[in-house]
């Protein structure tokens, strides 16, 4: 049923549980998974901060060791890729570059609330896949 499964982490708790199913789901189904981190440029960009390069850097190897540990959990192959810009448009362009089956995200951030958040929202309204948010 699956083939290619995208899964977009931020680290953040619902993004664990997103990933949690997608290595579930890629084992089942022997799919080909690819996790993706992106660096939210728009949020840490350089007029943003004073120290622009280091915040970048950090969120950077954030970034690396979450696609590390993703891919140390997983029982298939796993690509990991590391990106920088606005996370909902990179997570689509990127699911469109990889003809992905299905894409799982966390339904929330870092930093939102109660409800869905704005990245996993877009992705929903926006990407022209199957979507699984946790």
């Amino acid at each position: 049923m699956y083939d290619t499964i995208l899964i977009a982490t931020d680290g953040s708790d619902s993004a664990d549980r997103a990933t949690d199913h997608a290595l579930d789901l890629a084992s089942t189904f022997d799919a080909d998974l690819h996790a993706l981190y992106v660096v939210d440029t728009r949020r840490y960009g350089g007029s943003m901060v004073t120290d622009a390069d280091t915040v970048t850097a950090d969120l950077e190897e954030r970034g690396r060791e979450l696609l590390d540990d993703i891919a140390s959990r997983a029982d298939v192959g796993v690509t990991t890729v590391l990106r920088s810009g606005r996370p909902s448009q990179l997570i689509g362009e990127y699911a469109d570059e990889i003809d992905a089956d299905l894409l799982v995200i966390g339904n929330r951030g870092l930093s939102s609330g109660g409800e869905i958040g704005s990245t996993a929202e877009r992705v929903v309204r926006y990407v022209d896949r199957p979507v699984i948010t946790a």
